[in-house]
C-alpha cells in the first residue's frame, strides 16, 4: 500500500487528522489495532475547548456536536463548603468550552472517514515503524491474518503512550519527563440528571471531587481515591455519601441528586511529555507524545492541537514548498503541550489533598482558591487556560 500520510491510530486525533487531509486534498491511510466498536465506545474526554469547536465545524464534522452538545460558559469551584462560578466569556472575550464525548467525537469521524476519506483498516496492528530518517517511512501491520507493509511520506503516530510509533525516535536523542501522583479518580456514569448546569470541580479535606455530566440525562462524576483502588470495592451508596460529603456547602438550596449507576472505573494520575515530538518523517500527536491528569480537561484538546498543526504545516509545503513549518512541528506543539501541562499539574496539585498533606498544604490550597476567587487576573488565567490555548 502507498499514501502521502501513514496514521497509527483510529481515536480522535487520528481520525481528526484524516479528516483535515482529505479537507486539503491529501490522501492518508488510517490504522486503528482495535475493531470499530471498540473505538467507538471506550470512555475518555467529555470537554472541548473552544478552539476545538471551532476545528470541528470548520472540518465538516460538528453537525451532532452543536445538536447534541452542552455549551458551557463556566465552572463552579467549590472549597471550604463555600461556592464561586468562573465566567468564561466574561474573562476570555466571549470563549467556552463544551460538553461532547469523545466517544461521540469518533462516531461523527469515523462515519465521514467511511464515507468519503481515505481508507480506515480496523483491527490492523502496527507492528513497526522504519525508514524515519528517510524519504518513504515505512509501516509493518498485521491485518486480516497476514502482514502487510505501507508506505508513506509521512507517518503521524496518534497510538498512544504504548504505541510503535513513539519506538521510531532513537533512544539517544528522546527525553520523557513525568511525574506519577498517588492517587487516581473513581469514575461513575449514572442515569440520573445533572446535579448542577455547569461542571463543579470541589476540594475537601476528604479528597477531591468532580461532578460533570454526559447528557441532560446522564451524570459523570469523579472522587479522589488512593492509586491502585479497584473501582469494584466502592459500593453504589457509598460513592453517593462521599459524593455527598465533598460537594457539601452552606447553600441549603442545592442538593445532590441520584440514581442508578451504569459504569465504575479508575483512572490513574500522571504527567508525562516525550520530546522532541518529531524524528525525521515521523511525528508524533496526542498520547504517543504526552499525557495529562485529567482535572484541567486538556488530553483530547492537546491532541487536536497537535494534528491541526501538522496538517497546516504540510498544506503550507504543498502550497509554497516551504519545510519550515513541519521542521518546527515539534517546538510549536511542545510550547502548547508545556502550557497545558502547567495549567493540569497546578490545577491537581490546588484541587486534590496528597496522602502526606499537612495543615501548612492545606492552608496553601485554600490560600491557591481563595485568589481565584477575589483576583481578576488568577481567576482570568484560570479561565482562559481553560478555555484552550492557541492552536498553532
Amino acid at each position: 500500500m502507498r499514501t502521502t500520510v501513514g496514521i497509527i491510530g483510529a481515536g480522535p486525533a487520528g481520525l481528526l487528522l484524516a479528516r483535515l487531509l482529505h479537507n486539503a486534498g491529501i490522501d492518508s491511510v488510517v490504522l486503528e489495532t482495535r475493531d470499530r466498536p471498540y473505538v467507538e465506545q471506550r470512555q475518555r474526554a467529555g470537554i472541548l475547548e473552544q478552539g476545538t469547536v471551532d476545528v470541528l465545524r470548520e472540518a465538516g464534522a460538528a453537525a451532532r456536536m452543536d445538536r447534541d452538545g452542552i455549551p458551557h460558559d463556566g465552572i463552579e469551584l467549590r472549597f471550604d463548603r463555600r461556592r464561586h462560578r468562573v465566567d468564561f466569556p466574561a474573562l476570555t472575550g466571549g470563549r467556552s468550552v463544551m460538553v461532547y464525548a469523545q466517544t461521540e467525537v469518533c462516531k461523527d469521524l469515523i462515519a465521514l472517514q467511511l464515507a468519503a476519506g481515505g481508507p480506515l483498516l480496523f483491527e490492523a496492528e502496527a507492528l513497526a515503524v522504519e525508514g524515519a530518517e528517510s524519504e518513504s517511512p515505512r509501516v509493518r501491520f498485521r491485518h486480516q491474518g497476514r502482514e502487510d507493509v505501507l508506505e508513506c511520506d509521512y507517518v503521524v503516530g496518534c497510538d498512544g503512550s504504548w504505541g510503535v510509533a513513539r519506538k521510531a525516535v532513537p533512544a539517544d536523542v528522546s527525553r520523557v519527563f513525568e511525574r506519577t501522583y498517588p492517587f487516581g479518580w473513581l469514575g461513575i456514569l449514572a442515569d440520573v440528571p445533572p446535579s448542577h448546569d455547569e461542571l463543579v470541580y470541589a476540594r475537601h479535606d476528604r479528597g477531591f471531587a468532580l461532578l460533570s455530566m454526559r447528557s441532560p440525562t446522564v451524570t459523570r462524576a469523579y472522587l479522589q481515591v488512593p492509586a491502585g483502588t479497584d473501582a469494584a470495592d466502592w459500593g453504589d451508596e457509598e460513592i453517593w455519601d462521599e459524593l455527598d460529603r465533598r460537594l457539601e456547602t452552606d447553600d441549603p438550596a442545592w442538593t445532590l441528586k441520584r440514581g442508578p449507576i451504569t459504569s465504575k472505573s479508575v483512572t490513574p494520575m500522571r504527567s508525562h511529555v516525550h520530546e522532541p515530538m518529531r524524528h525525521g518523517r515521523v511525528f508524533l500527536a496526542g498520547d504517543a507524545a504526552h499525557i495529562v491528569p485529567p482535572t484541567g480537561a486538556k488530553g483530547l484538546n492537546l491532541a487536536v492541537g497537535d494534528v491541526v498543526t501538522f496538517a497546516r504545516a504540510l498544506v503550507e509545503y504543498r502550497e509554497t514548498g516551504s519545510d519550515a513549518r513541519l521542521e518546527a512541528y515539534s517546538a510549536t506543539c511542545l510550547r502548547r503541550v508545556w502550557q497545558a501541562e502547567r495549567f493540569s499539574y497546578a490545577m491537581t496539585t490546588m484541587l486534590h489533598r496528597a496522602p502526606e498533606a499537612t495543615p501548612f498544604d492545606d492552608r496553601i490550597q485554600l490560600a491557591q482558591l481563595d485568589r481565584i476567587t477575589t483576583a481578576r487576573s488568577a481567576e482570568t488565567d484560570l479561565a482562559e487556560s481553560y478555555t484552550g490555548f492557541p492552536l498553532d
